[in-house]
């Protein structure tokens, strides 16, 4: 547990640092910043899985909280954004893939899931499975993940000045007990009856649609509190800062300056699309950066809440892009690969 509490006090000390400077998102920019840092510093630090995965539902609940039927309404207008999803996954792919391989030096395998932004633990399942480097994926998608979260708050900031202090929810001494509680029986169960049926984002789908029914059912009316939502923040920020812990020098010249170079192509696809969305209005410019930008879903779903976009738009185009990767990832790596291995 040593290396549990090493995390734990380094992430709470960030949190501290960027409240005393004023920096924006304290409780997940601050454990993100600190844990990078320790780890490169050879802190050992470790992180308690579970407890990481039931902090997610937090947000499942969140977004699901969000799903009235005026919102479900809405749905059928996403189609014309939602179709250029497997798009930029197939452009992604067409990219990235020579890039890792014949620029940067990997294997087919593990330029293929290295290059692919789907779930980090599924990405790293398949790639294991078909004999990538599975060190390399981690911080390559750590990395991806890592730029793309620190980078979005000050674009969203200085594009569109959004407000990174407004409270993620109301306090909880603001809400009723009884829909407290039935939040968490949304987040328990339906993470626990997702997981058992192998739906993938379990630990934040699973929640999201079982709170989506109790909203629509006239059950909730608040989304989780603040304090929630911070908490969230706080282990998912501490979770991507320990996926560093143990980093060699040798892994920062390789892996993560490759992960660097492949985070700037990315961007690159990313504001080309925002900006197309955003130029034939189909969707304000903020919504389809925070829908179109390759990294976590449940980084992004935090971003969503803070900001006051449409959580329901972005997590829909999320859902459908980790979608797509899961399901098309094994089929077109077969396909790709068949003439070098």
């Amino acid at each position: 547990m040593r290396p549990v509490a090493h995390a734990f006090g380094v992430a709470l000390l960030g949190v501290a640092v960027f409240k005393l400077l004023g920096l924006p998102l304290p409780w997940l920019l601050g454990p993100i910043a600190a844990c990078l840092l320790a780890a490169l510093l050879r802190v050992p630090m470790g992180a308690i899985r579970p407890l990481n995965e039931g902090m997610r539902t937090i947000l499942g609940v969140a977004v699901g909280a969000t799903l009235t039927p005026a919102v479900l309404l809405s749905f059928g207008a996403m189609w014309s954004t939602l179709i250029l999803v497997p798009v930029m996954v197939a452009l992604i792919g067409l990219i990235g893939v020579p890039y890792f391989q014949r620029l940067c030096g990997y294997d087919f395998p593990t330029a293929y899931y290295a290059t692919m932004p789907g779930g980090f633990q599924d990405m790293i399942a398949f790639g294991e499975e078909a004999g990538a480097n599975v060190r390399a994926l981690s911080l390559i998608h750590a990395t991806r993940v890592l730029v793309i979260v620190v980078s979005l708050p000050f674009i969203l900031k200085g594009i569109w000045g959004a407000d990174l202090s407004n409270p993620p929810g109301l306090p909880a001494r603001d809400i009723a007990l009884h829909e407290l509680a039935l939040m968490a029986v949304c987040a328990i169960v339906g993470w626990r009856v997702a997981k058992r049926i192998g739906m993938f984002g379990a630990s934040i789908l699973g929640p999201l649609i079982l709170t989506a029914a109790v909203t629509l059912a006239d059950g909730l009316h608040n989304r989780p509190p603040a304090e929630a939502i911070w908490a969230a923040q706080f282990f998912i920020g501490m979770g991507i800062g320990c996926k560093y812990a143990g980093i060699t020098l040798a892994e920062v010249r390789r892996d993560l300056a490759a992960g660097l170079g492949f985070c700037g192509v990315l961007m690159v696809l990313t504001l080309i699309f925002v900006e197309a969305i955003y130029g034939f209005g189909l969707a304000p410019g903020m919504e389809a950066l925070l829908s179109f930008a390759p990294g976590g879903q449940a980084e992004l779903t935090v971003l969503a809440l803070i900001v006051g976009a449409d959580a329901a738009f972005v997590v829909a185009h999320h859902i459908l892009r980790i979608f797509v990767v899961i399901l098309g990832a094994p089929f077109a790596a077969r396909l790709w690969d068949r003439p070098r291995l």
